[in-house]
């Protein structure tokens, strides 16, 4: 039977090896002994405990990655030749896997919240719990950036904590520059009515050699010209992405490190090498991920392993989805071209989470 080895299992890679569990022998690589998404960061700072229930799960949870072989370490290399990567394990020891096919999708590093890092379970408790510590501990809390992590950090602290003094920076005349302008319109409405400070127009000047991957205490200097800004605990979600491909060679990558792919989601220079999720040079988004990429690549992985046609994959212009996360009166929800549908909490908690994500998308998903 064919060999699928998926590096990287986040969310993306857990639903493809689910796709494929089935009809092909699968290998997931993973630096965590679970699944620890990078999303709704604010709602991980402020309520870590709702935020793990659906963004931190074991993969022994999911029914369809029973017969799926789970590797605990980080990728160290790649032998294009012998089809062959390189595992540092958990234990430190050097494993070699091979592959029919291979599967990019480890993600990028963002800020504190999303690192490459092998990490045990008590070492995500502990990282999550002293972020969480941090933010609860200040009386004033500057955000900085224009991304939903940051707009979602912004107003999961001030609802988490109304006494709290929470300011937002950004460096355009708006927040959320790559959805659609009515999101940023609805989003901004809320924000003032929680009572978020919005600061358009100021570009943080990041200090030499900080990588921003901590909540800082320093004050704030702007490029832009105003007075530092000053606050118990600095938030740096400032999208400096930096994509895990360190193990990759140079020819698959293009010039900022990200995996070159076609339509098909294939490598030019590989066609058994695909990608998916931030890794993948898709489209100025990098969005495959979520635009729920990963069924067509589940399709043409096994297409290209029957020798049939692979079909192609069509990103959206503008981002979509959830901005703020859910909250008491629910979840307010984004398409693509701004429009905005309110999600009441019943239907999520009742409908949308155990029957169409549970269920539907991750085909069975067992009680913690």
């Amino acid at each position: 039977m064919p060999r699928v080895l998926i590096a990287g299992m986040g969310d993306v890679g857990i639903l493809t090896a689910i796709h494929l569990s089935r009809h092909v022998s699968v290998v997931g690589v993973s630096a965590k002994p679970e699944l620890v998404t990078g999303q709704e960061l604010g709602v991980r700072l402020a309520r870590p405990d709702d935020w793990a229930r659906d963004n931190r799960v074991a993969f022994e949870r999911y029914r369809r990655l029973d017969g799926v072989r789970r590797v605990h370490g980080s990728l160290t290399g790649l032998d294009l030749d012998a089809r062959e990567v390189t595992v540092r394990l958990s234990d430190g020891s050097l494993a070699a896997e091979a592959y029919d096919v291979l599967v990019v999708s480890t993600g990028v590093t963002n800020g504190f919240w999303r690192n490459p890092d092998v990490q045990s379970r008590e070492e995500i408790d502990a990282a999550i719990q002293s972020h969480h510590r941090t933010v609860a501990d200040a009386r004033s809390v500057i955000v900085i950036g224009g991304g939903a992590a940051a707009v979602s950090a912004a107003a999961n602290l001030r609802i988490r904590w109304p006494h709290k003094v929470i300011d937002l920076y950004y460096p355009g005349d708006r927040a959320l520059p790559q959805h659609h302008p009515r999101a940023w319109e609805q989003v901004r409405g809320r924000l003032v009515d929680i009572g978020v400070g919005l600061h358009p127009g100021h570009r943080a000047v990041v200090p030499d050699g900080f990588t921003c991957d901590e909540i800082t205490h320093q004050p704030v200097q702007w490029s832009t010209g105003q007075p530092a800004g000053e606050a118990d605990a600095v938030v740096w979600a400032v999208g400096r992405v930096r994509p895990n491909t360190g193990w990759l060679p140079a020819s698959l990558l293009d010039e900022n490190g990200f995996v070159k792919v076609g339509p098909t989601l294939q490598t030019p220079a590989r066609p058994e090498l695909f990608a998916i999720g931030d890794v993948a040079a898709t489209d100025p988004l990098r969005s495959s991920a979520r635009n729920r990429a990963d069924r067509l690549l589940a399709k043409n992985i096994r297409a290209y392993l029957a020798g049939r046609p692979l079909k192609d994959y069509r990103p959206s212009d503008f981002r979509w989805g959830s901005v703020l996360g859910v909250q008491d009166d629910g979840l307010l929800f984004f398409a693509s071209d701004g429009r905005t549908i309110q999600i009441p909490a019943w239907a999520i908690h009742r409908v949308l989470l155990p029957w169409v994500v549970r269920r539907g998308f991750y085909r069975g998903v067992r009680n913690a």
